[in-house]
């Protein structure tokens, strides 16, 4: 997509800034404490409670964006009608892959989170990565990914979210780590194809499912859906309830464990809005469970624990888009964390916080724990 047309459609000043450093990424000093975990076959749950929240009422999410229809999302070079105001000049060029055009009519920011699955046009894609919308936006670049290799005809004008998943971690992590087509499309791949072998391998109710260029059309067979259901149910709800039961202790997040091994963390910055995010979470966990065949072993709280505290890092890339939002990424040889930021008036706190681990294994150092260090503001 050039230049041009990004200008054309209200991309806005996105700043990206690179620099060595060794901070936790964020903008208040909150303290994460990992709770007992709740275990289902090879997939463990860590609750994470923290001494700070923050009000995000304020903030819209994808999915009640596009349900309410107060937010639109169609392919490049459909725009039209979408443009605020007379004066302003119509983008033109045609569908990309890795573009698609959103527009925020809400009176409210908009959150988007990396790994949001849309489904519609002429590919279903997945969100490159978590950034804030202005309330009253105009038409923006949405950066995604194509989940849906091979197809690239209108199935739907109409764009739409998989309210109840988003994709798994290794996909998602494609999508934000290595931020290459081709490395998600076999990311894809795969994920289609462990989830399908796996089933078919054992107990199947119902018509064996087939694996399909689609991901989100694999995950949305009958078969698939009730095999990622029944895996994440225990799970998601003991914790839901765990949610309610700790919203004094303020209940933002949890570190993941897939078959004995730390992949991944979720933090949001209130018991709010992860509770909308959980169904969706929860079932992207479970995905990565029955795609993974390593045998589980019990993870301790305290190797958790040193996980989400682990911030030092060789090297940060910031991008700001200035009054809006800021996203950092921490790189460090074992993990990668990205913090979303929200610069809007008022705020100024972390909406959002992952961590990855390395996919060739995280080790933690138990005794060596310490608290996250950070920049001086």
């Amino acid at each position: 997509m050039s230049r041009s047309f990004l200008s054309r459609i209200g991309l806005g000043a996105v700043v990206t800034v690179v620099c060595t450093s060794l901070v936790w990424g964020g903008m208040t000093t909150p303290n994460y404490k990992v709770l007992n975990p709740i275990s289902h076959g090879n997939l463990t749950i860590f609750p994470v409670v923290t001494s700070i929240t923050h009000d995000t009422s304020g903030f819209l999410t994808l999915d009640e964006g596009i349900r309410s229809g107060e937010v639109v999302v169609t392919e490049a070079g459909r725009t039209g009608g979408l443009i605020r105001g007379p004066q302003r000049p119509m983008p033109v060029g045609g569908a990309q892959v890795n573009s698609l055009v959103l527009v925020n009519n809400s009176k409210r920011p908009l959150i988007l989170l990396a790994g949001e699955i849309v489904t519609g046009g002429k590919q279903d894609r997945v969100v490159a990565k978590d950034r804030v919308i202005a309330a009253e936006s105009d038409p923006v670049d949405l950066g995604v990914f194509c989940v849906e290799p091979g197809r690239w005809t209108d199935t739907s004008t109409q764009f739409s979210t998989m309210k109840s998943y988003m994709a798994q971690p290794s996909v998602r992590s494609k999508a934000m780590v290595a931020k290459d087509q081709r490395q998600v499309w076999q990311s894809v791949g795969e994920a289609n194809g462990a989830i399908v072998g796996a089933l078919q391998a054992g107990p199947v109710s119902g018509p064996a499912p087939v694996a399909q260029d689609s991901y989100a059309k694999t995950f949305d067979e009958e078969t698939v859906r009730k095999a990622i259901a029944d895996q994440a149910a225990p799970v998601e709800q003991s914790y839901s309830s765990s949610i309610r039961q700790l919203r004094d202790q303020h209940a933002v997040g949890v570190v993941v464990a897939v078959g004995g091994r730390l992949i991944w963390a979720d933090l949001f910055a209130s018991s709010a809005l992860l509770e909308k995010y959980w169904p969706k979470l929860v079932r992207s966990y479970a995905a990565e469970a029955i795609t993974t065949q390593n045998p589980p072993r019990p993870v301790s709280i305290a190797e958790a624990q040193q996980f989400l505290d682990r911030s030092e890092g060789h090297r940060e890339v910031i991008e700001s888009e200035p009054g809006i939002y800021r996203q950092s990424e921490m790189i460090a040889a074992d993990f990668k964390m990205f913090t979303l930021a929200s610069l809007l008036p008022g705020t100024g706190f972390d909406l959002h916080i992952s961590k990855i681990a390395d996919p060739a294994g995280y080790v933690p150092e138990v005794g060596k724990l310490g608290p996250p260090q950070r920049a001086p503001q």
